[in-house]
């Protein structure tokens, strides 16, 4: 059940783990665009202007949650390249306790100052009430995008990409029954969607949790490997906690932005809403790439294989390109169809709206490329141990999205929101190339036999 990314092709291995995870992926924007594709189509185009006007606060706290999650991972992937299997079951037991508490805070504080977010936000006044049923739902259920994504985090650590695949699909499958249920029969509105999505992920975490009892021996843990661990914790927080902040500061440069796109009013809202959803779909390989290289990185600084490195970062990028070149070609004559998948034939000034989506959607897609390298040389970074620089590329994120929203969307209006990524992804990969190519010589040329334990002392230390 488990996979040695050590020895073989790089860019083999690196394919091989990314395709099971993209359809993992895919899984999960399938069910994202069915909440929204349900949303736009039954309850109109202000409903789902609502929703999208979570989406930066969402991405702020979910997106710190996915962060540990995949953080408490890099620790089990090392040691399991090292085939230090005891201590890799201890990280995954303290993974699991401190997953339990940072749940627990997080869901209390956001349920508690959720409309004072919305408000300082300056969310529409006709979009508030909805979009703060929805993603106050969303915020309740954190405990279950814990549950899934450490034990999905963990699984994939060990070089298995494909077990959470399955569990994804019958989430996707049960979450596009309840929307349906939620919102048609029981006519819950958004917060119907919002709900379906919660429970959605919580059954695919608990039968994940099942099947890993059941079938993935090598992470049963003993008694003595169960107990907390000052050492563990430590570590996993080393790992965990910047992974967390880059996220949720790169976040920080999405609200500032969404702010500003909230003062232009209602139709922009769901421009970018829409778009959005158009281009979350489409990143997903990036997500994959990113993914694959955190394992690979992992479990080739936990065996020693240094060499193999930077030949896996060349790989990844390679396959960036290529996908990049192919989705802008195809953006280029399928945006307005692939908009048309959220937006109501019927809806009134359908016209402008439609325009307003596909030149977000273009633009984006015109710049994947550098949202590949972000990907793939983060999540390299952090596979070979130094989170620390994850954290700077996610400030540098920060402040290109903040210095578009507050100063050039106010001046040049809507042109100037549909650059913002695009600005904060290049202004990440200029600081990302060298760290990462920085990152593999520092570990060859300190420790060109080194085991594991010095490697991991030192990359925690220069953090």
């Amino acid at each position: 059940m488990t996979k040695d990314l050590t020895t073989g092709s790089p860019m083999r291995l690196i394919l091989g783990f990314t395709l099971p995870t993209l359809f993992g992926l895919l899984f999960q924007q399938f069910y994202n665009m069915v909440d929204a594709m349900i949303v736009g189509k039954l309850l109109g185009s202000q409903a789902l202007g609502a929703v999208g006007a979570t989406g930066s606060i969402n991405f702020f706290v979910i997106g710190f949650c996915l962060g540990v999650c995949s953080g408490f991972a890099i620790p089990v992937a090392q040691r399991m390249g090292a085939k230090d299997y005891p201590q890799m079951r201890r990280f995954v037991a303290n993974a699991v306790y401190l997953s339990a508490i940072l749940a627990l805070v997080l869901t209390v504080l956001t349920g508690v100052f959720c409309r004072d977010i919305l408000t300082a936000m300056l969310t529409p006044e006709d979009l508030f009430e909805d979009a703060y049923a929805y993603i106050f739902v969303i915020f309740m259920g954190i405990p279950a995008v814990f549950l899934y994504n450490l034990l999905a985090c963990i699984v994939r650590a060990l070089g298995d990409s494909r077990t959470p695949v399955y569990f994804l699909a019958l989430s996707a499958g049960l979450n596009i029954v309840l929307d349906l249920a939620f919102i048609l029969i029981f006519r819950w509105g958004v917060a119907g969607a919002a709900i379906a999505t919660v429970v959605s992920q919580t059954v695919s975490g608990l039968a994940c949790l099942a099947y890993m009892v059941r079938r993935f021996p090598i992470l049963r843990v003993t008694r003595e490997e169960s107990r907390p661990s000052l050492d563990s914790c430590k570590s996993l927080c080393a790992m965990g906690l910047p992974m967390g902040l880059q996220y949720s500061i790169t976040a920080i440069g999405s609200i500032v932005l969404q702010t500003s796109v909230n003062a232009l009013g209602s139709l922009y809202v769901t421009a970018v809403a829409t778009g959005s959803k158009v281009y979350q779909l489409l990143a997903c390989p990036f997500d994959a790439m990113g993914s694959a290289m955190a394992t690979y990185c992992g479990q080739n600084v936990g065996a020693g294989r240094l060499d193999r490195l930077r030949q896996g970062v060349r790989a990844c990028s390679l396959l960036g390109l290529v996908y990049s070149v192919g989705a802008l070609a195809a953006m280029l004559f399928l945006a307005p169809q692939a908009a048309m998948l959220f937006l109501d034939p019927a809806e009134a000034g359908l016209e402008t709206l439609l325009s307003l989506t596909v030149q977000y959607i273009v633009i984006l897609t015109a710049f994947f490329f550098p949202l590949a390298l972000v990907n793939i040389l983060r999540f390299s970074i952090q596979g070979m141990g130094f989170g620390t620089f994850a954290i700077l590329a996610g400030v540098l994120e920060m402040i290109a999205r903040t210095v578009v929203g507050h100063f050039f969307v106010p001046l040049m209006g809507y042109n100037a929101a549909c650059f913002a990524s695009p600005a904060a992804w290049i202004c990440a990969d200029l600081f990302l190339i060298p760290a990462c190519l920085g990152c593999i010589a520092h570990l060859m040329r300190r420790h060109p036999t080194a085991s594991l334990e010095t490697i991991s002392k030192t990359a925690v230390s220069t953090q």
